[in-house]
């Protein structure tokens, strides 16, 4: 009845109905069905225009369909051409259009094609006109397959580019709340994918580019440019050959006149891609080159600028020919021949070090596309006749007095040196001397840095000069700098000799030969400090080890170098510790010196960093030696292994407090093995670090056994003899934290053990220990494995907030949990460290820190503000967002707490705050302004530091919350501009700056 209604609104609603149907059941029409549906659909095309945006959703239903017969994708878009007029319907209309035509070409290619360039013309009527992005981003699509999938254009090559390119360059900006998300930068890309897809649109296409390039307006510049660089990807010689002379001129002018650093780089990028595409250009015996003369332009407009006395548009010229240098190999050559011999003249002929800087820095960029395009014979004859004056005026930047012109020509040697066979044996020889020259003896450190740097960059490529050379004279001079007091020197211009000596072998240990002699010098050096009797011992052997420690970290990826480093180094450290806490050689200074907690902690990552890259296997060899060494004393392995008494660093008495120190070590190395390499003796192990860990009077040892405990939980397997273990700990440090003289070791324990075993994963339905009590270090071992065992920890954590006596360290406890641990328990050593662990964390416990900070009392509600201070502070900030409503009064109240590391922590934690979340804080702005500019008089510096830029960061709240306290703050923060810390103060000029610009700006 609807179908045949006479008015055209129910026959609409007839149509309509229809089609809905059709959309959900397309896929089970048959092929007659089909063809009569179409029939029908094609035939409503001519009726009243009400009807027509239910037609095309009808014919958007059967254009999905599969049995489609031959012919009738061409029928229904013929019909849609012909009869409807795309452009007057609807947005959503519109888009049904697009689609049916988008389906059709998925599924009826060759039936299309068939069309030849009508399709591309009855296209074209189709999008002209259309203004919404919604339909433009499938229309740009659709030209952009007609291209790809070569249908054929016929004469309407222009006009298919008229309809695309006048919406260029794109001008959209997304209605505020826009459900479809669609941004300019999309509408962007895929236009300048329908423009850069053909050849075919060159001539239409380069002038626009032009007209664009000479606007005044930034973003239409930017289009172009980066619309070109797309383009000269598929252009070729012929399509560029008539437009080259108006792009250069255009992209010159805009490197010599924009003050914008992003025009500028667009321009540069584009030059590029216009060089390489006419590389790319295949010459014919008769015919010029076009690339030689699109180049000899370039060098006409650019040369002299290099040579004006002024220098004024010396670089801009410098920018420009490398970027067409760096185009291809025969651009590079070509470029190149030409400029360097120009450059070498100019820095030869001026005579002030910033110019011969500007010179040098030129000259490093060609260097480095020499660099780039590595060594081919072609660039022979270029660079190589150029050798003796390029290394004259790289040696001569090395010796001038300019640190600046130095640090460039460190830069440009160490490109020489990458360039295989240019610098001969006596320019190496020369190059080292430089090297050692700098890295000692030059007063500024940016220099001797440098040098050392480029000493390690270099050394890999000419491993025999530099063992040869480099490393002899470091050694002697490291001798001389002992030797130093014989000569009468201070004593500190030894120790600063002595120091680059140390980093400088460091530094060029990046090749397996060089570090097999840098580490028997670097050894060497630490046992004749060991022996020595000078104050200042301590400070030189943490020097050695800082220097191992780089060592170690540059052996890492190669097998052979840190095998070699792990049983060299390792039994070594271990031979002369153990010497050293020997009962006799303890009450000497050598002994003090290496047991000190400073050298010992040096000393950690040195051994960390040589094991935590062996291999299974290897690894597995050296733990069957260390573990023996301090669970039985064995000794046989360390080098010079004849020592006066037995090692027993678990056993009782004051007389081996020393060798307990050396648990330190252990946990170096065995916290450092890979997950699958067994500990032997294990269980044993751990009983003596537990009991160790809760016994001993010496807080490092007992710390570092703590953590020891804490890393061999964390890898431990789940299961009962995990659960064994700790429910020992449980029973053993039950009664310390209870009472007695070790509490505090029980918390470090219950704190580190707890970290471990939350970022651990236990499987579903295994055990778990359901203990009253467990001291301080077990807690970090739990959280990072979430062992079931670690809530209960956690809750006995919380506990302790209310202890006068333990509260303030628990709440410092907060902080171990959630930061990353330098030494144990993190990725790096292999530990099992699960994600969101912090969130977990979070989410369980911060509830009851809240609780328990209403029902505390007042002598201890600080040990819950620090505590909730550190969690939120090492928290993700996202996670932190999104709590923020219900904990902002806690972290104001906080403000007003006396303890300076609960105001610093919460001060961190706001700052991001102010800046992610401005409408919440906009809410308690008043409190937050009285609370900052009365932190900026707090007697501690950091807390000064971070009330100043948290007032710094209230100007990103909105200005009308702002203006009402705009004077009062301007009238506060002149106060610190007089603060007696330069640190300070320059935080206080920044935040009253901002202030008074901002905020005054706005107003």
């Amino acid at each position: 009845f609807c179908l045949e209604n006479t008015d055209p609104r129910m026959r609409g609603r007839g149509i309509q109905l229809l089609s809905q149907v059709l959309l959900q059941c397309y896929s089970l029409l048959q092929e007659k069905e089909v063809l009569h549906l179409v029939v029908f659909y094609e035939s409503r095309l001519q009726d009243h225009h009400l009807v027509i945006p239910s037609v095309l959703q009808g014919l958007r239903a059967l254009s999905m369909c599969e049995v489609l017969s031959p012919g009738l994708a061409v029928s229904v878009l013929k019909a849609i051409f012909q009869e409807v007029h795309v452009q007057s319907l609807l947005q959503l209309d519109r888009h049904t259009v697009y689609s049916i035509i988008t389906n059709f070409m998925s599924t009826r290619e060759e039936e299309l094609k068939g069309l030849g360039a009508n399709f591309t013309f009855g296209f074209i009527q189709v999008m002209d006109g259309e203004k919404d992005p919604r339909n433009l981003l499938v229309a740009f699509q659709i030209v952009r397959d007609l291209i790809a999938k070569d249908y054929d254009l016929g004469p309407f090559v222009e006009e298919l580019f008229e309809v695309t390119s006048c919406y260029f360059p794109v001008d959209f900006t997304p209605p505020p709340n826009d459900p479809h998300g669609i941004q300019r930068e999309d509408l962007i890309l895929s236009l300048r994918a329908v423009l850069a897809s053909t050849p075919q649109f060159a001539e239409f296409l380069l002038p626009l580019l032009i007209e664009k390039l000479d606007s005044e307006l930034q973003s239409a510049k930017l289009d172009s440019l980066q619309t070109l660089t797309a383009c000269c990807a598929i252009y070729g010689q012929k399509e560029l050959q008539e437009f080259l002379p108006s792009l250069w001129s255009s992209l010159r002018r805009e490197v010599f006149q924009t003050a914008s650093e992003k025009i500028e780089s667009e321009c540069l990028a584009a030059l590029r891609a216009l060089s390489a595409c006419l590389s790319r250009s295949v010459l014919s015996s008769d015919s010029e080159d076009p690339l030689d003369s699109f180049l000899s332009s370039i060098l006409q407009d650019c040369r002299h600028h290099l040579c004006e006395p002024d220098m004024k548009l010396v670089w801009p010229s410098a920018k420009l020919l490398q970027a067409a240098a760096g185009a291809s190999l025969r651009a590079c050559h070509r470029l190149t021949r030409s400029v360097l011999p120009l450059l070498l003249e100019q820095y030869n002929k001026h005579t002030q070090s910033s110019q011969r800087r500007t010179i040098l820095e030129m000259l490093l960029g060609f260097l480095e596309l020499q660099q780039k395009w590595g060594h081919v014979e072609e660039d022979e004859s270029t660079l190589l006749s150029l050798q003796a004056p390029v290394c004259s005026v790289v040696f001569s930047a090395l010796t001038d007095a300019s640190v600046q012109l130095q640090l460039v020509g460190i830069k440009a040697l160490t490109v020489l040196g990458s360039l295989q066979g240019f610098l001969t044996s006596s320019d190496l020889e020369l190059v080292v001397d430089h090297l050692i020259r700098l890295a000692l003896h030059e007063e500024d450190s940016q220099s001797s840095e440098a040098a050392m740097e480029a000493a390690g960059s270099l050394a890999p490529s000419y491993p025999k000069v530099f063992s040869g050379r480099m490393v002899p004279r470091l050694e002697e001079e490291l001798q001389s700098g002992r030797a130093g007091k014989e000569r009468e020197e201070s004593y500190h211009n030894r120790h600063s000799l002595q120091q680059r000596c140390l980093q400088a072998l460091a530094a060029v240990s990046t090749h397996t030969s060089i570090v097999r002699e840098t580490v028997p010098v670097l050894l060497q050096h630490l046992q004749k400090v060991q022996k020595g009797t000078e104050a200042r011992n301590t400070q030189d052997m943490v020097s050695v080890c800082q220097s191992l420690h780089r060592v170690a970290l540059q052996c890492q990826q190669d097998a052979e170098g840190c095998w070699y480093f792990h049983q060299t180094v390792v039994p070594c450290l271990l031979a002369m510790a153990v010497q050293a806490s020997m009962p006799e050689s303890t009450h000497t200074l050598p002994g003090k010196a290496l047991l000190e907690e400073e050298v010992l902690a040096a000393m950690i990552p040195v051994i960390s960093a040589a094991t935590t890259h062996l291999s299974p296997e290897l690894a597995a060899q050296s733990v069957s030696q260390v573990v023996p060494l301090f669970l039985d004393g064995e000794v046989s392995f360390l080098p010079q292994n004849s020592f006066p008494c037995s090692f027993q660093p678990f056993g009782a008495g004051e007389c081996l407090e020393a060798q307990r120190r050396l648990v330190a070590l252990l946990m170096a190395f065995v916290c450092s093995l890979p997950r699958d390499v067994a500990i032997p003796q294990q269980e044993w192990l751990l009983r003596e670090l537990l009991a160790l860990s809760c016994s001993c009077n010496c807080p490092f040892t007992a710390t570092t056994a703590a953590k020891c405990f804490a890393g061999l939980v964390n890898k431990h397997p789940a299961g009962q003899q995990l659960d064994d273990v700790l429910q020992l700990a449980v029973n053993r440090m039950e009664p310390s934290l209870a009472e007695g003289p070790h509490r505090m070791q029980a918390l470090t324990l219950l704190l580190w053990v707890r970290l471990a075993l939350d970022k651990w994963g236990r499987g579903a339905g295994e055990p778990s220990l359901a203990p009253t009590v467990l001291p301080a270090q077990v807690t970090k071992a739990l959280v990072l494995r979430y062992h079931p065992l670690s809530s209960r920890l956690a809750d006995k954590l919380l506990g302790l907030l209310g202890d006068t006596e333990l509260g303030p360290a628990a709440a410092d406890g907060f902080s171990l949990l959630m930061a990353e641990s330098p030494d144990v328990l993190h990725k790096g050593c292999h530990a099992d460290v699960r994600i969101m662990f912090r969130q977990r964390f979070f989410t369980d416990n911060v509830p009851k820190l809240v609780q328990g900070f209403h029902g505390a009392g007042p002598d201890v509600k600080a040990n819950y503000l620090k505590g909730l201070s550190h969690v939120l502070n090492h928290l993700p900030k996202p996670v932190l967002v999104t709590e923020l409503p219900t904990l902002l009064s806690l972290l104001l109240e906080a403000l007003s707490c006396s303890d300076r590391v609960v105001q610093l922590s919460t001060l961190s934690c706001l700052h991001p705050l102010l800046l992610e979340a401005p409408q919440i804080m906009s809410l308690h702005v008043d409190t937050l302004v009285t609370k900052f500019l009365n932190l900026t008089s707090s007697p501690t510096m950091a807390v000064r530091i971070a009330a100043l830029r948290c007032a710094h960061a209230l100007t990103s709240l909105p200005t009308t919350v702002l203006l009402p306290y705009k004077g009062r703050v301007i009238r506060a923060l002149a106060k610190p501009l007089d603060d007696k810390k330069r640190l300070v103060r320059k935080e206080a000029v920044a935040a009253r700056g901002e202030w008074c610009v901002e905020v005054a700006a706005e107003e």
